[in-house]
């Protein structure tokens, strides 16, 4: 689209709390509800290269399913013990879809 924002999943598809893991364009995209709100990030931890899609939420964050890095879903800033951040990606729901704005 000319906007950006392209198709990820369905509403229906998210559940409040359980990460989806999907693929636009080639790049790894985990999705969720967190507190209502669709939430989208990188899918890879930048700690080991993990796929945080595998991991759990908990406390407004993505916990690495591997070591334990956590992410705020937010920011996408590590909580612990990466130094490095991951991608948060805009959202919208436009009907029943949900699109994300990859840049």
């Amino acid at each position: 689209m000319a906007d950006g924002f392209v198709f990820a999943a369905k509403l229906a598809d998210l559940q409040e709390g359980v990460i989806l893991s999907v693929r636009i364009d080639e790049v790894p995209v985990a999705l969720t509800k967190l507190n209502g709100q669709v939430r989208a990030f990188g899918d890879v931890c930048t700690h080991d290269d993990g796929p945080l899609s595998e991991g759990h939420i908990e406390d407004n964050c993505v916990v690495c399913p591997r070591h334990g890095a956590r992410f705020d879903l937010f920011t996408g800033k590590p909580t612990f013990p990466a130094a490095i951040g991951i991608p948060i990606y805009e959202t919208r729901i436009v009907g029943d879809a949900v699109e994300v704005k990859l840049s």
